[in-house]
Parts: structure tokens; sequence; C-alpha cells
């Protein structure tokens, strides 16, 4: 199973232009089976999806998962989570995180290809103390769940160093995805973005999506990681 994180910066390109026909081509080209996206909602007004829901209904192989909590918008303070129209949603719910800006993130069990996985997309806060927070908080909620079952988390975790904070905290029951660098798009140096898995699956294989429509679409790049399941 291939899973990828991209933080979509609202649809808003390189050149300012918000082209959410780009963000679909660059999520076809990963062809991941699961995508947690950041920024996947306008940040004022109605809030809605910055990727239009039909688009993803007719120009991908994806559908949302449906968190319903405003009208037109793909998830949760622009958190979202795609799966392939062939997946099986066993259950979805938004989760609230510590802050002080608004915060969260999102959770998904998940069934394909005769596989269950629970996905947990997030995007964390800039202040490295109210991540740390946050990351328990992640982690809390997993514990609450009623039944244990694969766990991957992704997202923009803001973390610009390697080790420690944030990281470290993750990394004392789960397992990073060594993806590479994601940021900034033109340029990447920093690995803002994470891909973290629990036990029962296995980091097959990892990368950065480095295309030209990548480069371009967003200010970060996509990563993404091949699991195996056992």
């Amino acid at each position: 199973m291939i899973v990828a994180s991209y933080n979509i910066r609202k649809a808003i390109g390189s050149d300012r232009r918000r082209r959410p026909d780009r963000i679909l081509d660059v999520l076809r080209e990963v062809d991941a089976d699961i995508i947690a996206l950041q920024e996947a909602d306008r940040r004022f007004g109605a809030r809605q999806s910055a990727l239009p829901l039909h688009m993803i209904a007719e120009h991908s192989d994806y559908m949302p998962v449906p968190f319903d909590i405003r009208p037109g918008s793909l998830g949760w303070h622009g958190n979202a989570l795609l799966v392939r129209k062939a997946a099986t949603i066993l259950h979805h719910a938004p989760l609230t995180l510590p802050a002080l800006e608004p915060r969260g993130a999102v959770l998904a069990d998940i069934r394909l290809g005769g596989r269950e996985i629970r996905v947990v997309g997030m995007h964390l806060d800039l202040s490295g103390l109210w991540r740390r927070r946050q990351a328990h908080a992640v982690m809390a909620h997993i514990q609450q769940q009623p039944r244990a079952l694969p766990t991957v988390m992704m997202g923009d975790m803001n973390e610009w160093r390697r080790h420690g904070g944030c990281l470290s905290d993750f990394g004392q029951h789960y397992r990073f995805a060594e993806t590479g660098p994601s940021f900034h798009a033109r340029q990447p140096i920093a690995r803002l973005d994470r891909i973290v898995v629990g036990e029962g699956l296995t980091v097959a294989e990892t990368g950065v999506h480095r295309s030209l429509h990548a480069r371009t679409a967003s200010d970060h790049l996509p990563i993404w990681a091949r699991l195996r399941f056992g």
C-alpha cells in the first residue's frame, strides 16, 4: 500500500495563482492509495475546499473521507484524507488538538485490498511547545480507539530539526519513514513533512515527489511511502 502526505497550500502555487487542477495533476503522478492533505480548505469565509469536490470526483481516482464539518469543506482545520474510490471507510473522526491557534487532526480506519489500516493526518503548530502537546494528544486519541489497527500518521509537523521536540515524542512509540526534504518545493532543504508508522507496518520504500508540476503547484513537495503489512 502506498501512502502520501501533501501540504497543498490551499492550491496556491509558486506563481501565486490558485490552480486546483495542478494539485490534481500531482496527485495523479504520485498515485498513492491514501493521501493526507494539509491546508486543504480555504482560510477565510465559508472555508470551502481549495480542491472543489466535483473536481475530485470527476478528475481523480479518489474520494474524500467525509468529515462533514462545514458544507463544501474537505476536512478539519485544513486536514483532509483522500482514499481510492475502491476503499471502504470503516470509521472516521476529527481530532481536536491543544493549541493557541486553531489546529486539528483527522483519523480514519480504511479497508483497501483486503487490508485494514488506521490513518491520521495532521498539521502541527509553529510553536515547539504546542507541537509536543499536540503529538501527545494525537497518540492519546489513537490509544483511545476501541480496537487496534496498523497505524500510519502523516502530515506537516513544522519541525525543522532532524531530532528532538515532537519527533522524539513520536519516536518513542513509532518509526519514521526516511522520505527526505520536501520544503521549499523549489529548493527543498527542510523535512517538515513526515510519515510515521506503528506496529504491523514495515516501510519498504520512500520518496519525495519532485516533478515539474510538484515544484510549481505548492510550496511543499509531496512525500510518499510504500508500506508492507506484517
